[in-house]
């Protein structure tokens, strides 16, 4: 039986995604927008637009 020299190739990438650099999050700076009314609030850092209301309208604030 023949034998081979143990330099067989593999099938992965190895090529992965690096920290931070998905587009989910857009940093500290900007303005939370309402979709409804268009009424603008400067970005608090560590709370998401998403989570905030709008309090002209009541509804759900956007990230501009």
């Amino acid at each position: 039986m023949p034998r081979g020299n143990g330099q067989g190739r593999g099938t992965g990438g190895g090529q992965g995604q690096g920290r931070g650099q998905s587009g989910n999050f857009a940093g500290p700076g900007g303005y939370c927008v309402c979709p409804s009314c268009g009424h603008k609030e400067v970005h608090t850092q560590g709370v998401p637009c998403m989570n905030k209301t709008c309090p002209k309208c009541g509804a759900k604030m956007s990230r501009e």
